[in-house]
């Protein structure tokens, strides 16, 4: 196998959760543009056939699942769906999140838990039901945040938790399962990138946080996506339990 071709996932599946807006339709576009047919899934089924549109577009097999990540019967029958249509599953993204900014003496435990539900239980509850059923030599790959390292003045103690969960989480898990089952977790942690997230954020605090990195802007799409490709793929296949910055330098500081 050349370098270029443990880029390829040809005829892999790979699930995206998450899979409806921002950065994941641009992980279903490059896994697609990989050679792969995709499970996505998501709470607003509209959008996601949207996602499953795009796919198709590029030649690709996808199908759509309505899933709260937070429900673990509804994680199982996001996997369960991909096996009935494709056979298979090989790949696990886990993108579903949500992101919040309170300060903390005035978060509530609601809201606090309701981050923790989709950002960190959800992506547990996803890598068991895939974990089950996929076979040897799969990947997952967790959306962490570099907030998971450090915190950039924001007041987001439920979002900075959860990510910083779901490193342990990866970690964990690549331990337990990359040796007894053969399947690699790994773990992308985004700077700032454009998406419904950051698109919360005052047009002032964005520059202020972009500033702080050495590339001295927020990132772009297709640099997101290209490192996702790596992880997911054959190109990583001596990597297990790795945390991959792609913030243009802002983890260093």
């Amino acid at each position: 196998m050349g370098v270029i071709d443990r880029f390829r996932l040809d005829n892999k599946v790979a699930i995206i959760t998450g899979a409806s807006s921002g950065l994941g339709v641009g992980f279903a576009q490059t896994l697609a543009e990989a050679g792969a047919d995709l499970v996505l899934g998501a709470r607003r089924l509209d959008r996601l056939e949207e996602t499953v549109a795009l796919v198709q577009s590029l030649g690709r097999k996808a199908i759509a699942v309505q899933t709260d990540v937070t429900d673990p019967e509804q994680c199982s029958a996001l996997v369960a769906a991909g096996v009935a249509e494709f056979g298979h599953v090989d790949v696990l993204i886990n993108n579903a999140g949500v992101g919040t900014a309170r300060p903390a003496l005035k978060e509530t435990p609601d809201e606090y838990s309701s981050v923790i539900d989709v950002n960190l239980k959800g992506a547990y509850w996803m890598a068991q039901a895939f974990a089950r059923v996929a076979p040897a030599g799969s990947s997952i790959v967790n959306i962490a945040s570099i907030l998971g390292f450090r915190p950039f003045g924001l007041p987001q103690a439920a979002y900075v938790s959860s990510k910083a969960g779901l490193i342990g989480l990866t970690r964990d898990l690549a331990g337990q399962w990359t040796g007894r089952k053969g399947i690699r977790v790994n773990a992308l942690a985004p700077g700032f990138f454009e998406s419904e997230m950051t698109d919360q954020l005052d047009a002032s605090v964005l520059a202020s946080l972009t500033a702080v990195a050495p590339a001295g802007r927020i990132g772009r799409g297709e640099e997101i996506n290209a490192a996702l490709l790596f992880l997911a793929t054959d190109a990583s296949s001596y990597c297990t339990g790795i945390v991959l910055p792609v913030d243009g330098g802002m983890s260093m500081y």
